[in-house]
C-alpha cells in the first residue's frame, strides 16, 4: 500500500537482521535492499524498464553530477529524474559528499560556506553548500535526500575524524533546515567516525539529536578490510534508531551486503554490478565467473537459466566470451544486466532467510562463497 508520507515499518527480525519496509508515494522498498546506482540519471548499460524488471525498487542518483549535468534547470523541466530518465519508482540521492572526498584535489572545505569545486569538466568554480545540496536534490525531486556531509579518506588520525564529525553534523542541521518539513519525502543523517566506536557513537548521538528520518553510515567501504567494516557496524548499529532504516553507503559485494545485513543494516548501494559487468565479470549462484577465461569458449550453459530478460537466458557463456573478446558493447550490457539482476534474488533471498528465522544458516552458507 502507497502512502502520500515517507516511512518505515520494522516488520521482524532474526538477531539482529532486520526485515522492513519503506513507503513513499513512489512505491515502497522492501529491506534490506539493494540500490543500483545510476550517477548520471543512467544504470550504465542497462534500459530503465530492464532495471524494473530486476525487481529493484530503487535506484541511487548523484547530487554533484547531475548538478554539471544536465543541471537544474533542465531537471526543473521534466519535474525532476523520475521522468527525464524514465524511472518511475523512488531515488535516493547522494549529496556530493562522497565527490568531496574522491575529488579532494579539487576541492577545499570551508565549514561556513560547504565545499568549493573546482568542475572536473570545464574547470568552473561551484559552491556545493549544505543548503544547495539539498536544492539540487529537491530539482531532482528525490524521494530520499542526504544531508551534505565531509567524508574523510580512511585514516587512524582522530582529529581528522572529530573535524569531519564537527562539519557533518553542522551541515547536517543547515541540510534539515534547508529540507523543511516535506513529509512526502526522507532525509537521512550520515554518521562518521571511522573505525572508532567512540567517535561513531558521538556522531550518531548528534544527528539523532537533529532527527531524521533514516541515518546512512558513511566513511566506510574507502579501503579498510571486510572484518574492520563489520567490527565498527557490530559496535554502533545499536545506537541508531530502531524504528528508522539504516543505510551503508557504497558497499558492495554480496559477502559485504551478508555481513553487514547480520548487524542490522537495511540498505545498500554499489556501483559494483555494473562496473563487473563491464570488466567481463559475472555474479550467480555459483559463485563470480571471470567471462573473459578461455574455458568459456564452448560452453553452451547461460549465465542464469531463469533470468528471460532481455532473453538474457538464452545466449551462452561462450557467446558472451566472444563478445568480450570483440570488444563489443553488448556483452557489458549483458553482463551487467545478468549482476542487477542477480544482486536483486540475492536480496529476496536474504529477506525470506530473515522472515523464516533461517538467516544465520543462509550467512554462513554464502558469506565467504564470492571470494
Amino acid at each position: 500500500m502507497l502512502n502520500d508520507r515517507f516511512s518505515f515499518e520494522l516488520m521482524t527480525q532474526d538477531d539482529k537482521a532486520r526485515l522492513g519496509i519503506i513507503r513513499t508515494p513512489k512505491g515502497i522498498i522492501e529491506t534490506p535492499a539493494f540500490m543500483p546506482v545510476g550517477t548520471q540519471g543512467t544504470v550504465k548499460g542497462i534500459f530503465s524498464d530492464d532495471v524494473l524488471k530486476t525487481n529493484s525498487q530503487i535506484i541511487l542518483g548523484n547530487t554533484y553530477h547531475l548538478l554539471l549535468r544536465p543541471g537544474i534547470d533542465i531537471l526543473k523541466k521534466f519535474g525532476g529524474l523520475h521522468k527525464f530518465m524514465n524511472w518511475n519508482k523512488p531515488i535516493l540521492t547522494d549529496s556530493g559528499g562522497y565527490q568531496i572526498m574522491s575529488l579532494s584535489k579539487l576541492n577545499k572545505i570551508d565549514i561556513n560556506i560547504g565545499a568549493i569545486f573546482k568542475s572536473h569538466i570545464d574547470g568552473k568554480k561551484i559552491i556545493l553548500s549544505p543548503e544547495k545540496s539539498i536544492q539540487v536534490q529537491k530539482a531532482i525531486n528525490s524521494d530520499i535526500c542526504m544531508v551534505l556531509d565531509e567524508c574523510p579518506k580512511l585514516t587512524k588520525d582522530k582529529k581528522i575524524l572529530s573535524e569531519a564529525i564537527k562539519v557533518s553534523t553542522k551541515w547536517a542541521y543547515r541540510s534539515k533546515v534547508e529540507f523543511g518539513n516535506n513529509k512526502s519525502k526522507g532525509l537521512f543523517g550520515i554518521a562518521q567516525g571511522g573505525l572508532y566506536k567512540e567517535l561513531r557513537v558521538e556522531s550518531i548521538e548528534r544527528l539523532t539529536e537533529i532527527d531524521f528520518d533514516g541515518y546512512a553510515m558513511g566513511g566506510l567501504a574507502v579501503g579498510e578490510n571486510q572484518n574492520d567494516m563489520f567490527k565498527i557496524l557490530n559496535e554502533t548499529t545499536d545506537y541508531l534508531p530502531k524504528n528508522k532504516p539504516r543505510y551503508l553507503m557504497g558497499v558492495g559485494t554480496p559477502s559485504d551486503i551478508l555481513g553487514a545485513v547480520k548487524e542490522g543494516i537495511d540498505m545498500f548501494d554499489c556501483v559494483l554490478p555494473t562496473r563487473s559487468g563491464r570488466t567481463g565479470l559475472a555474479f550467480t549462484w555459483k559463485g563470480k565467473i571471470n567471462l573473459k577465461n578461455s574455458k568459456f569458449q564452448s560452453d553452451k550453459s547461460p549465465l542464469d537459466e531463469k533470468c528471460d530478460i532481455r532473453d538474457l537466458n538464452k545466449y551462452s557463456k561462450s557467446y558472451l566470451n566472444h563478445l568480450i573478446k570483440t570488444n563489443e558493447i553488448l556483452a557489458s550490457m549483458l553482463i551487467s544486466l545478468n549482476n542487477i539482476y542477480f544482486y536483486q534474488q540475492f536480496m529476496r533471498e536474504i529477506r525470506k532467510n530473515i522472515k523464516n528465522g533461517t538467516f544465520n544458516n543462509f550467512h554462513k552458507k554464502y558469506i565467504n562463497f564470492f571470494d
